[in-house]
């Protein structure tokens, strides 16, 4: 049956997403909904909501308001909040009420600058795609609003892109990137340690680094713009492996991965060079596989009932996975354990 799980949670969906990358960015951030989906956002998507606040409304949307399009009613809520809130901008993220009723953002932006007068930013997510996408949607609407201004490039410092703890399962990511890139290095998180102002100053950065797909489009745009290059990759992948031993380093390995894709192939690159590159390794995830950083054989799981193929007739003696999807293997296959917040709900300083 379609969409049948036994074994996996639902997944953070791109409302989440967009909401993760705006989080640190001193914006009011609303949620057209009726409540529900901010819920969602704020009590299982966003780790950060327990340790420090962030301005994230519901719109607080009723069947007659939605049916009827009163937009207007959406105005004078988002005025008043501006008038009380000190805040950079006003960003409003799509849900499926509105994806259903057809709301013209547009509009609504326009609508509402008039009367804010902050930068507004809309997101058209639609709360059925995963939460990459709305990652996606939301670095490319942040740089393109407020990334304007070419800058001279400081040496040493890089921009880091696609981090947040839906993607990368941490909230100490960039401590750990400055100790694995080097003290030397001005490392600038968007979104995570770093806001809206260091947005702003994105031309500076003497390089983009990518540390998952839903910041690959941002990183290009900010190519184009200021020339800025990027790299695609994820420089701390080794910590998974610091206490894990590998005794039969001459055992043919076939080793199954699934995880975000950037993730993913930095494991397998380090596999590689631990135990030959003559092991077969496969990537497998149910997010974005961008063509171009895809092997020959990689996989995109859309339901659960590929992932349970995939454990029957792959033949693996290896997983690298969310502990999530451990039950899914037969018991003698070896397992380790790379949580995936954006599907589990776990980080990994647990």
């Amino acid at each position: 049956m379609r969409g049948l799980r036994k074994y996996l949670p639902p997944f953070a969906p791109d409302i989440s997403g967009a909401s993760s990358v705006l989080y640190e960015m001193g914006g009011i951030l609303v949620i057209c909904d009726a409540g529900g989906c901010t819920g969602n956002v704020c009590g299982f998507d966003e780790p950060r909501w327990f340790l420090q606040r962030s301005c994230i409304f519901s719109a607080g949307l009723r069947d007659m308001d939605a049916i009827f399009g009163k937009d207007d009613k959406l105005v004078e809520k988002l005025t008043e909040a501006a008038r009380q809130i000190e805040a950079a901008f006003v960003c409003l993220i799509g849900t499926p009420v509105p994806a259903v009723i057809g709301t013209d953002y547009q509009a609504l932006k326009r609508m509402a600058e008039k009367k804010i007068k902050l930068p507004v930013l809309t997101i058209e997510t639609s709360g059925i795609r995963q939460y990459d996408a709305g990652e996606e949607m939301a670095y490319i609407e942040l740089f393109q609003t407020f990334a304007t201004e070419k800058m001279e490039t400081e040496k040493g410092r890089i921009g880091v892109i696609g981090a947040t703890p839906l993607s990368v399962s941490s909230l100490q990511i960039k401590k750990k990137l400055q100790r694995a890139l080097g003290e030397d290095k001005h490392i600038v998180c968007y979104g995570m340690g770093d806001g809206l102002d260091m947005v702003r100053q994105a031309s500076k950065a003497e390089k983009n680094l990518v540390l998952s797909p839903s910041g690959i489009k941002a990183a290009e745009y900010l190519k184009e713009s200021f020339g800025t290059p990027y790299e695609v990759g994820y420089p701390v992948a080794a910590e998974f492996f610091s206490h894990v031993m590998f005794p039969d380093e001459g055992k043919e390995w076939k080793v199954l991965i699934v995880h975000q894709q950037v993730l993913a192939n930095e494991v397998r690159r380090f596999l590689r060079e631990k135990l030959g590159e003559h092991i077969q390794v496969t990537v497998a995830s149910f997010f974005m596989l961008k063509p171009e950083l895809k092997e020959q054989g990689d996989l995109v799981l859309k339901e659960e009932a590929d992932l349970i193929r995939l454990a029957d007739k792959g033949d693996y003696n290896l997983v690298i996975a969310d502990n999530m999807i451990k039950p899914v293997f037969a018991e003698n296959i070896s397992f380790i354990d790379i949580p995936h917040f954006a599907c589990s709900g776990r980080l990994c300083e647990e």
